[in-house]
Parts: C-alpha cells; sequence; structure tokens
C-alpha cells in the first residue's frame, strides 16, 4: 500500500515575509480572519526558497536547472529528476509542443501565524551613512510580529524519485526524503538583515496510509496567564489522533517531537499521549527510519 509523511511543524520567529508594501512601510504578508485578528504569514513559496537552498549548500542539490531559451523561465528541457531534487520534490513544468509537467510529491503549506498581528511597526533611519557626508537620513517602516507559526509538510513517498522512464534506486529515493527531513530539522531564513530560526518547538506527524495532513488546522496554542507561558490544545489534537483509516486509528502511526519546557501544560500533554512525545531530534530520527522502511518495503 503506498505511504505517505505528513507532519505538521511549530517554530517561532519574527517577521518572516513582506509583500510589495505602499511608500516607505514594508508590509507583512498577512490575512484577515473572520473574526477580525489578522494573520501573518510565510509563503509555501518562501518555505520551499529556503528548503531548496539549503538543500544546495548543504548536499549539493543541482541549481543548475534553468534557463530562458522558450521566452519563460522555466527548468531545462534535458533535466530530469535524476538531475535534480528539486524537480523530483517540488515537481515542474515545462512548456512547449508538447508541454511536461510532474506534480510535487512533497507538498508545503503556508507558515501561519498563530498569534495575531496588532500593528507593530519599527521605524528606521540610515543616519549612520548620512552623517558622514552631512545628509539628512532616508526613512522606512517595517511591520514587525513575533509569532509561534505553523505549516504542513506531506511527502508521496511512493512516487519520490519515480517519474515516466525515470526510476531511481530505494536507497537514492530514501536518501532525498532523509535530505529534506535534515534540512527541516535545521531550517532557517535570512530577511532584513536577520537570520530567524525556523527549527520546530513541536512537531507531530508520522508515516500513514494516506497523504491527509491530519493535523491541519489542529495544532493551536492558547495563553496561560498563570504559568506566563503558552498552553497546547491537547482537546483539538487529541479528536485529530483519533481519526481513523483503513481500520487503524492515527495516534498508532504519530509521534510527537517537543522542546523540553516550552509550553506550560508539557505534563499534560505526556499523561495524554503516553510513549508518544520524544524530543525534536528523536522525532527526526524515528522519521527518518520510517522513511526507510516504507521505502524499502515498496
Amino acid at each position: 500500500m503506498a505511504k505517505s509523511l505528513t507532519i505538521s511543524a511549530m517554530f517561532q520567529a519574527n517577521s518572516l515575509n513582506y509583500g510589495e508594501g505602499t511608500a516607505n512601510i514594508s508590509e507583512l504578508k498577512k490575512f484577515h480572519r473572520g473574526n477580525g485578528d489578522v494573520c501573518t504569514f510565510a509563503s509555501r513559496q518562501s518555505l520551499r526558497y529556503d528548503i531548496v537552498r539549503i538543500g544546495n549548500e548543504y548536499y549539493g542539490w543541482n541549481l543548475d536547472t534553468v534557463d530562458k531559451s522558450k521566452s519563460v523561465i522555466q527548468f531545462k528541457e534535458d533535466v530530469t529528476i535524476k538531475d535534480s531534487v528539486e524537480m523530483d520534490l517540488f515537481g515542474y513544468l515545462k512548456t512547449g509542443s508538447k508541454s511536461k509537467k510532474r506534480a510535487a510529491v512533497a507538498r508545503l503549506g503556508h507558515a501561519l501565524s498563530l498569534e495575531p498581528y496588532k500593528s507593530d511597526m519599527e521605524f528606521l533611519n540610515n543616519m549612520g551613512l548620512a552623517e558622514r557626508i552631512g545628509e539628512n537620513p532616508n526613512l522606512a517602516n517595517l511591520e514587525q510580529h513575533q509569532s509561534h507559526y505553523v505549516y504542513n509538510l506531506t511527502v508521496d513517498l511512493h512516487k519520490v524519485g519515480i517519474d515516466g522512464d525515470v526510476v531511481l534506486s530505494k536507497e537514492e529515493r530514501t536518501q532525498r526524503v532523509t535530505q529534506l527531513l535534515d534540512i527541516l530539522k535545521l531550517l532557517y531564513r535570512d530577511i532584513k538583515g536577520r537570520r530567524e530560526n525556523l527549527t520546530p518547538v513541536f512537531i507531530i506527524g508520522g508515516v500513514y496510509d494516506s497523504a491527509n495532513p491530519f493535523f491541519m488546522g489542529r495544532v493551536k496554542i492558547t495563553s496561560n496567564s498563570s504559568e506566563h507561558g503558552w498552553d497546547l490544545d491537547l482537546a483539538m489534537l487529541n479528536d485529530a489522533m483519533q481519526i481513523t483509516w483503513n481500520e487503524k486509528k492515527i495516534q498508532d502511526s504519530t509521534m510527537i517531537g517537543l522542546v523540553q519546557g516550552w509550553f506550560a501544560n508539557e505534563e499534560k500533554l505526556r499523561e495524554t499521549f503516553p510513549g508518544r512525545v520524544v524530543s525534536v531530534e528523536e522525532f527526526f530520527a524515528q522519521a527518518k527510519e520510517e522513511v526507510k522502511q516504507a521505502i524499502g518495503s515498496e
């Protein structure tokens, strides 16, 4: 049976993705909820960019795969998934008299803020430079938002490394997914002179018989005023854990990775899901082993 990796990961970071802006104001990408909350997000495209960048820096992923020979910037006609981990995981479209396309087998969602944006702004100027030449500084304003964010990833393991006549070895297919997991474990983003740490403080998921993002929208936090910290919404997680598919309960295939001491109700979390809560490092180690077993058993 086809197997898929599904994870939902939470991290804490500041101001991750800006849009076009207005005048001298750099505006964060954001959306409005029906209850009046304004939430910011880092787009799936920005996450993909950093994953591929780190894949190239750490693992030598081939980025010499693009040209404009057909008046459109796209992947080269003669490059296949054998040559490109990026094309294998995230798909491609090659236009022409006979277009070629591959749907993404690793599907990312936006990293959505779990805390509402409250219109915080940062005033900037380049006074240090202006004073050197006796000029008035230029002024700028940046929207700022410190928040927890959560994103989702699903990977169709049975499709990795397989595209028409191109079929990679199980070892190569496994390596590509485990490299992706290692990148997510150490993910970071450079923006506006800052380096933001996107490594998970909480992560949940596993290898399942379905590619459904079971925990999408179920990972929530609430402020714990008595402990001056944050609580995970355990009721929503538990409801998702009770979902059954092919007569199997999701909980039986699910792991939870956690940074110790991050959440005020950590003890309650461990009591609710006994034997399921490990460190973030252990989560990724177990996930890589399950990926290896899933691809190896095909």
